[in-house]
């Protein structure tokens, strides 16, 4: 949000059209997510005969409301806000939809995901203090939400700044700020924060739930049981603001995977809006132009001279680069410190490759079961036209896939891209009798495995003729084939169909360094798994032992010349 100018700036309705306008004829730069965003807005305002309308007058309402309020921090602090064209996009699009036969909201979740310093939560604060009051709902109940009571503050605090500095708005709808609620009497309805460490957040009959630095939630504790109180309603709205995060297995990443499908057209959820503000696959991450395209308030709220600083700080270190993705261009990453460059992973992926149609060709072949509870993987490595061709296979028990924290699991083995075997624990027979049938439609030279957990596997496939050679994880067999890889990536030496495990896996890879600059790849956290990483590195492994041993005809060749 901008300070009001002197010049009178055009509606606020006006300058979301426009601004969606200019986003879908490329005059204003942005990524592929808020051009469905935009896409998806213009499209549904040329819709007819559909089950609802857009109302200008109620779209309009929000904005005059919010540019009502002022702000609280920063050197705008004390001036009236006035909404920037992607926001008044934002809450226009929002607030503007209703049903065509009752005139009820269309829209009843929310998604925003922007970087940080955009104004994201100045901006939600509006519609929280519009439901509050000026939305006609008798009891009311509006909600700060976050993981933990002092995040859930933060935007509540805010929103009672906001309504203190403005002394007109408390008058004409009678609201008063308390300590820990903002009331208005007369409708019987009340704002206040609560989070995961509140006493109970059941039975909360939700008319509007802000939830706040959605990715910071370990758990879908506070979300599901904001969106069962709005449930109640049938008016509510869940409206969820983020940064990005590098938690991939937790609710927010599964509704930013959710709002990416339905923007891309996969799946069709009318009551579901969001936009999500990023970068492209490919894009220079050191470059001004892509900043500018992740951050709609560059140069408002966002300081162009901070974000470069920020950027020569990431070019020095891994860790700083994680940060600066996640906080500044706002992409996902598995975690804090990675030790592989995502962005050059997905630029190594080729979805038109097929398993099939390697058949009968030499690979290699990795085998890391982990325990019997947890995910196991099988990576076949081929070689073609010098880059090597990764392939990944990934086992979980059915009660894993299960688990309520593990949905993204569910997803996968649905999709194909996991396989689920019944019960508590890995079916090793299946992995096992799946190696077999694998060494029949390729020429496996060796099956590389961790005697940890694989020497009884590795016994029977022997005894079944496989060449099975032991792989110990320690240091010394683990650096060299660790940076092989991500020099690989680097590279483009490397490629792979783009499975989604192998690159949540690969994702979840931290790096520990010692003194003589080895490298041993391990995980952040218990659920980070990276049993794919883990095969693919002991696969590259053998390959560079392949590569230095001389061949037969070599062997001879120096033999005879001896």
């Amino acid at each position: 949000m901008a300070a009001r100018k002197n010049k009178t700036p055009a509606p606020p309705l006006a300058r979301a059209l426009r601004y969606a306008d200019q986003v879908v004829d490329g005059r204003i730069p942005v990524c592929r997510y808020v051009q469905q965003a935009c896409e998806r807005q213009l499209r549904d305002l040329s819709r007819r005969r559909w089950p609802y309308r857009f109302d200008p007058l109620a779209a309009d309402r929000i904005c005059r409301f919010a540019e009502l309020l002022t702000h609280v921090k920063g050197p705008q602090a004390g001036q009236r806000i006035e909404l920037a064209p992607w926001q008044a996009f934002i809450l226009t699009t929002a607030f503007g939809w209703v049903r065509a036969d009752t005139g009820k909201r269309r829209f009843r979740r929310v998604y925003i995901e922007v970087p940080r310093g955009n104004g994201k939560t100045t901006m939600s604060d509006a519609p929280a203090l519009y439901m509050l009051a000026a939305d006609h709902e008798g009891g009311a109940e509006v909600y700060s939400a976050a993981r933990t009571r002092d995040q859930a503050k933060i935007a509540f605090w805010t929103a009672q700044e906001m309504v203190r500095r403005s002394p007109d708005f408390r008058r004409s709808l009678g609201v008063e700020v308390l300590a820990h609620r903002i009331v208005q009497a007369r409708s019987a309805s009340y704002f206040e924060a609560v989070s995961a460490d509140a006493d109970s957040l059941e039975g909360k009959n939700v008319h509007f739930g802000l939830i706040d630095e959605f990715h910071a939630h370990r758990s879908r504790d506070v979300y599901d049981a904001i969106e069962t109180g709005a449930g109640k309603r049938d008016q509510s709205m869940l409206w969820a603001i983020t940064t990005a995060g590098s938690d991939t297995l937790g609710i927010c990443f599964e509704q930013q995977n959710y709002l990416r499908n339905i923007l891309k057209g996969t799946i069709k959820d009318e009551n579901y809006f969001g936009i999500i503000y990023t970068i492209d696959e490919g894009d220079d991450w050191t470059s001004e132009a892509t900043w500018r395209k992740a951050n709609p308030n560059y140069g408002i709220s966002v300081e162009p001279e901070h974000l470069a600083l920020q950027c020569r700080k990431a070019m020095q270190s891994p860790a700083s680069q994680a940060s600066f993705l996640t906080k500044h261009l706002d992409v996902w990453i598995q975690t804090d410190q990675a030790l592989f460059d995502m962005t050059a992973w997905e630029q190594c992926a080729d979805r038109s490759l097929a398993l099939e149609e390697f058949r009968g060709q030499p690979c290699l072949m990795a085998v890391d079961l982990a325990a019997k509870t947890d995910v196991a993987a099988v990576i076949l490595l081929f070689e073609r036209d010098g880059k090597l061709i990764a392939f990944g296979r990934f086992y979980v028990p059915e009660a894993a896939a299960d688990a309520p924290h593990l949905a993204v699991f569910r997803s996968w083995v649905a999709q194909g891209h996991m396989i689920a075997t019944p019960g508590n624990i890995i079916d090793f027979d299946r992995i096992e009798a799946d190696i077999v049938a694998l060494t029949k439609q390729f020429e496996v030279g060796e099956i590389a495995y961790d005697p940890w957990q694989a020497t009884q596997l590795a016994t029977r496939l022997q005894a079944q003729g496989a060449k099975v050679i032991e792989f110990r994880q320690t240091v010394a067999n683990f650096s060299e084939p660790t940076k092989q890889l991500d020099a690989l990536m680097r590279s483009g030496k490397i490629v792979h169909d783009g499975n989604p495990v192998l690159a949540w896996m690969i994702g979840n890879v931290v790096g520990h360094y010692d003194a003589k600059e080895n490298v041993y790849p391990r995980k952040e956290r218990p659920e980070n798994k990276i049993d794919g990483a883990i095969g693919l590195i002991m696969a590259i492994g053998r390959h560079m032992v392949f590569e230095e041993e001389p061949s037969l005809d070599e062997f001879l060749a120096n033999a005879v010349m001896r």
